[in-house]
C-alpha cells in the first residue's frame, strides 16, 4: 500500500503542473495574436469583429479626341478609260496565226498539187488533213486524206494575209468575224496572189483563217501549271472588227449591205 501511494504521489504532482502551464500556454497565444478562448476556459468565445473598409471607385477619364485637320473623304475608285486601255501593252491585238487551207474532197495526185500551190504561197511543208466521217454522196471514206493546210506565223503571216486581202479589195462581211475574235475568208483562184499559173497543176482555191490574240494568251496554253485567259482579256468581235478597219483600212459590211453589194456587181 505504501508503493502504491509513492507511485501516485509524483503522478499528482505532474498533474498540477500541467494545469499550470495551459494557462500559461493560452495567455502566450494570446499575446501573439492568435485566438485562444476567455477566461474561464470557454472555447466558444466570440471573435473580435474585423473592420472591413471599402475601397473607393477611381473616377472614369473622359478623353476628347481634338481633331485638328479636317478629314478627307476617300478616294473614288474610278474605272480605266478607254484611252488607258488603248494604250495599254497588255491591250494590243496582234496576229497568232494565219492558216491556208485547200480541201479537194478526194486523195491523189490532185491533193498532191494542191500542197505544191500551199509551199509554194508558204515556204512550208503543208499537212494532210483526214475525213471524220463517210460520206457516201461525195465518194468519201472515214480517214481518207481529204485535204491541206499549213499554219503561218510572224511576219510571214501578215504578208500572205495582205494578199488574200487584197484579193477581196478589203473588205469582208460581218458574218466573216466569229464571237471569238478570229475571222476568216475565202478566194476562188490562187492565181490572184502573186503566183504563176502551171497547167499541170490547175487552179485552186483556199480558205484564209486568222487567229488574233494578246500579250498574255500563253497562260492557257503552257505546259507547267496552265491557267485561264479572263473574260475581260478575250478579244470580242467588236474588237477584232475595230482591229481589221484600223489596220488594214478595210470594210465591214452588215448583212444587208453585202447582199446589195453582190446584187450591183
Amino acid at each position: 500500500m505504501a508503493d502504491k501511494k509513492k507511485a501516485a504521489a509524483p503522478a499528482a504532482k505532474a498533474g498540477a503542473k500541467d494545469a499550470k502551464a495551459a494557462p500559461a500556454a493560452a495567455g502566450k497565444d494570446a499575446k501573439g495574436g492568435k485566438a485562444a478562448p476567455a477566461k474561464g476556459g470557454k472555447a466558444d468565445a466570440k471573435a473580435a469583429p474585423v473592420e472591413v473598409k471599402e475601397e473607393k471607385a477611381a473616377p472614369k477619364v473622359v478623353r476628347v479626341r481634338v481633331q485638328t485637320k479636317p478629314r478627307l473623304p476617300p478616294p473614288k475608285v474610278v474605272a480605266p478609260s478607254t484611252a488607258a486601255k488603248k494604250s495599254d501593252v497588255m491591250r494590243k491585238i496582234k496576229i497568232d496565226k494565219v492558216i491556208v487551207n485547200i480541201c479537194v474532197g478526194e486523195s491523189g495526185d490532185k491533193l498532191t498539187r494542191a500542197g505544191k500551190v500551199l509551199e509554194q504561197l508558204t515556204g512550208q511543208k503543208p499537212v494532210t488533213a483526214r475525213a471524220r466521217i463517210t460520206i457516201r454522196s461525195f465518194g468519201i471514206k472515214r480517214n481518207e486524206k481529204i485535204g491541206v493546210h499549213t499554219s503561218v506565223r510572224g511576219n510571214k503571216a501578215l504578208e500572205i494575209l495582205e494578199k488574200g486581202l487584197k484579193v477581196k479589195e478589203y473588205e469582208l462581211k460581218d458574218a466573216n468575224f466569229s464571237q471569238t475574235g478570229t475571222f476568216g475568208f475565202g478566194i476562188d483562184e490562187h492565181i490572184d496572189l502573186g503566183l504563176k499559173y502551171d497547167p499541170s497543176i490547175g487552179i485552186y482555191g483556199m480558205d484564209f483563217f486568222v487567229v488574233l490574240s494578246r500579250p498574255g494568251f500563253r497562260v492557257s496554253k503552257r505546259k507547267r501549271r496552265p491557267g485561264r485567259v479572263g473574260n475581260g482579256h478575250k478579244i470580242t468581235k467588236a474588237e477584232s472588227v475595230k482591229w481589221f478597219e484600223s489596220t488594214f483600212d478595210g470594210i465591214v459590211l452588215a448583212r444587208g449591205q453585202a447582199g446589195s453589194a453582190g446584187k450591183d456587181q
